[in-house]
């Protein structure tokens, strides 16, 4: 399947002075899959080395990380000579290896003839730790689930997508094309953007077999909760990773820590949060009652919104039943629009969002998203129906006086003066519709 990173990757191989490079990403995005393509196509000779399959690999490692000697120990041990020519080595699953990580360091100084790219599922929460992690000597990337337009290219619905990324101005599609895309929306909440579960209906159209495959994931996850946490941080990653649809549902979908459990405190879970952030399982929306540039120096970051990486994954974990997707509307409002709200934030995500950010007046409005662009600040409200109430987006406007008002909803395609509304299948292209308004 085709992946939008992968236009990513072969700018890093041009680049002259290139770094190895660190791709990041949660189980199951599809690294190992995107990276080993990528050997394929773009270089004649491939090296793979899994350091979780195969844990003797790391011994490797454990002597002297001067690249020669390393790169003779890996020829010895796949058994065949390593040259530079035209060659790529993925190192993967690194996290395992603190080792192997530092060795990207030295070969970069002193062998960056080698092209490297090396991959984990979390290696967030390895650079965290790690004293001896090579800053400065390799480039990052990070890899999320499948975005919207890409589950389109799966589908084989280029044209679809073609249509939407190259809108001039913003009025509405023609209702047959607006209907399609909300079909596909609805599938698309349902299945979620990981590539095995997406791939595996388009191979066999099963929702069931579907729904099996995101409780499979979802099953790993907690194996790593396991895996790579003391037995203390393991029952609290659960409980906090448990109470996060939960916490999605209610009306006022502010995280709170007592919600996870009875009188808890940040101080007890503080650094469960930080370690589903950096594991790339969760994203933050962080609270801000002053709408200025930059955001991120506004923020209370004592308030925030919790979401989960994937919406599929939300579902398996809500246990929504898969006849819902037939129901029209139903999947939208779904457990107060937690699905869409919970769909945006990835969506921003994906779109290069490092962190997000909502606005809450004094009294009583909310914005559900604060978009920051060409040192602008655009107010997003999302509305999982058809409601044409503008209550909170008109308080925000009516203080800081932006130059739109965005509301994303499953309406088409409107734009009346300062306000635009914007299609759910079209947010990921939000960025490029605000610079042509």
């Amino acid at each position: 399947m085709k992946r939008i990173l992968y236009d990513e990757l072969l700018k890093w191989k041009k680049i002259p002075n290139r770094k190895p490079l660190l791709l990041q990403g949660a189980r199951q995005v599809g690294k190992t899959y995107l990276i080993t393509v990528f050997g394929q196509k773009e270089y004649s000779d491939t090296v793979y080395l899994n350091f979780e399959q195969e844990p003797e690999i790391g011994t490797l490692f454990a002597g002297s990380l001067n690249p020669e000697n390393l790169i003779e120990n890996i020829s010895l041990y796949i058994g065949r000579k390593i040259t530079p020519n035209n060659l790529l080595i993925i190192f993967d699953e690194i996290q395992v290896s603190e080792e192997a990580i530092s060795s990207l360091k030295y070969f970069y100084e002193q062998a960056p003839e080698y092209h490297i790219i090396a991959a984990g599922s979390l290696l967030g929460v390895s650079v965290g730790k790690q004293k001896s992690f090579p800053v400065g000597k390799v480039n990052f990337m990070t890899m999320n689930p499948m975005n919207f337009a890409e589950y389109l290219m799966a589908f084989d619905e280029e044209l679809l997508l073609e249509k939407l990324t190259k809108i001039k101005t913003v009025e509405p599609l023609s209702e047959v094309l607006h209907n399609k895309l909300l079909s596909h929306f609805k599938m698309y909440l349902f299945l979620g953007g990981m590539p095995e579960v997406v791939q595996n209906y388009l191979d066999n159209r099963d929702v069931v077999v579907a729904r099996t495959l995101q409780n499979e994931i979802l099953e790993s996850y907690s194996r790593d909760f396991s895996k790579y946490t003391v037995k203390s941080q393991t029952i609290k990653t659960s409980e906090v990773w448990n109470s996060i649809p939960y916490q999605l549902a209610k009306e006022n979908k502010k995280f709170k820590y007592s919600d996870v459990r009875k009188r808890a405190r940040a101080s007890m879970f503080e650094q469960t949060i930080e370690w589903l952030k950096k594991a790339g399982l969760i994203y933050l929306a962080y609270n801000v009652n002053t709408s200025k540039i930059p955001l991120f120096g506004y923020a209370d970051r004592t308030k925030f919104k919790v979401y989960l990486i994937d919406t599929g994954i939300l579902g398996a974990m809500l246990n929504i039943s898969s006849d819902i997707i037939l129901k029209g509307s139903e999947l939208f409002s779904e457990y107060n629009g937690a699905f869409i709200e919970n769909y945006v934030a990835s969506e921003l995500t994906s779109l290069g969002n490092k962190e997000l950010f909502y606005w809450t007046s004094r009294s009583d409005a909310e914005v559900d998203f604060l978009i920051q662009l060409q040192n602008k600040i655009f107010p997003v409200e999302v509305k999982s129906g058809t409601s044409r109430n503008l209550k909170s987006l008109r308080s925000y406007a009516n203080r800081y006086n932006p130059e739109f008002i965005i509301r994303v909803s499953p309406r088409n395609f409107i734009k009346d003066k300062d306000f635009i509304n914007i299609p759910l299948y079209a947010v990921f292209n939000l960025h490029n519709l605000i610079s042509i308004l």
